[in-house]
């Protein structure tokens, strides 16, 4: 990494703070200038890179995680100083594990992601489906800000273990309640063909 990038990124590192067990940074409340691109990548697989090397400082990638948002098709990191653009090729996190909070009137399902946040599902944090490059599903989580967390494939097998038939605008779909929200993850007959 060249020095020039390399003190933009201390910079930023100063900006936002430690980042140790705080609360996220309030950016909705900033309006840094826009200072452009920053060589910071997020691939596929929920590696965070800068100059095309891994990210390995654990810390250092939560702090970016928590003033990461998304402006229209753009993702941004957002300091009280500047606003810098990075690329993120799928979606921001990984949702890495999944739990049910029995403790309500209803069972609601609990999101775990790559970034250690909670996130229960519920209207507010929607699941969604999109069909992959191969033809398969691509289940995503809304986390906050604009951003998504791709359910990694051992936790979309454990949510399709909850799957259930409804109809939903008259039409038979598979899906899962949490809470009071249903989420439909393909269509009945789909599912019923692939079997």
């Amino acid at each position: 990494m060249s020095s020039g990038a390399s003190g933009r990124l201390d910079e930023l590192v100063r900006a936002v703070g430690n980042g140790r067990e705080r609360p996220l940074p309030p950016i909705e409340s900033w309006n840094p200038p826009d200072c452009g691109e920053i060589g910071i990548v997020i691939d596929r697989e929920g590696v965070w890179h800068h100059d095309g090397r891994p990210i390995r400082r654990e810390g250092l990638v939560r702090l970016f995680a928590s003033v990461l948002k998304r402006e229209g098709e753009r993702h941004v990191l957002v300091t009280p100083v500047e606003k810098l653009g990075i690329r993120v090729e799928d979606a921001a996190f990984l949702a890495v594990e999944m739990s049910v909070d029995e403790s309500g009137a209803a069972p609601v399902l609990v999101f775990r992601t790559n970034m250690d946040d909670l996130v229960a599902c519920d209207e507010a944090h929607p699941l969604r489906i999109e069909t992959g490059a191969d033809g398969g599903p691509r289940p995503y989580i809304y986390v906050r800000r604009g951003l998504w967390a791709r359910l990694t494939r051992a936790v979309f097998l454990d949510l399709a273990e909850r799957a259930e038939e409804r109809v939903v605008d008259g039409h038979a779909v598979f899906g899962v309640a949490s809470g009071r929200a249903f989420f439909a993850l393909a269509p009945a007959e789909t599912v019923k063909e692939g079997l």
